[in-house]
């Protein structure tokens, strides 16, 4: 009886730790991510902050992950461009050479504004995200991408020449935008 009660709880830890695979990103004093540009990345708490006063700069993973499903917020201020960049072939953001989710109420082309996947997918829905903090969800499977922003779907592409790459969180122009709780779970 004491070995069937003991196999019980082993199973249960293997199962709770079994369900919980996520990894967090961007995380202070870890050493598994880059920084290009002229931006100020800093932390504050549980914050990651760029700050940009001209061009652009990014943080960017060292790993290459292929299908997954990301989960973060965001704050941006009323002037930053941002934006989540997926499956980069190299260590640079492109919005042809990644899949890039942006973050960018006031886009001069609102097809690329917030919520739609840049030179790829308009937004499905307008979200207004100035100001306030927001969360994206976004999965990436095979060949598909589906984008959520505060839990709206927003976007949907089918794209068949990115299935992995770095991922990276953008600040260009000018202004501040605040990453919170950024974390990827693989799936299948």
């Amino acid at each position: 009886m004491k070995n069937l009660i003991y196999l019980s709880l082993l199973s249960a830890v293997f199962l709770f730790t079994a369900c919980d695979s996520s990894i967090k990103l961007f995380r202070e004093n870890d050493h598994n991510w880059l920084q290009e540009g002229d931006a100020k990345w800093t932390f504050n708490g549980n914050e990651l902050i760029g700050e940009s006063t001209e061009g652009s700069s990014f943080i960017m993973t060292k790993n290459i992950y292929g299908n997954f499903e990301l989960n973060l917020e965001f704050y941006p201020d009323s002037t930053v461009n941002s934006g989540v960049f997926l499956r980069c072939k190299e260590h640079k953001v492109d919005a042809l050479d990644c899949h890039e989710i942006n973050i960018w109420d006031l886009h001069p082309n609102q097809d690329f504004r917030t919520g739609s996947v840049v030179t790829k997918a308009v937004p499905l829905v307008k979200v207004n995200t100035l100001e306030q903090w927001n969360t994206y969800r976004i999965k990436a499977q095979n060949d598909s991408v589906w984008v959520w922003l505060n839990d709206i779907k927003t976007a949907e592409i089918e794209n068949k020449s990115l299935k992995e790459g770095y991922i990276g969180l953008q600040a260009a122009g000018t202004g501040t935008i605040k990453f919170r709780n950024v974390s990827l779970k693989p799936v299948q």
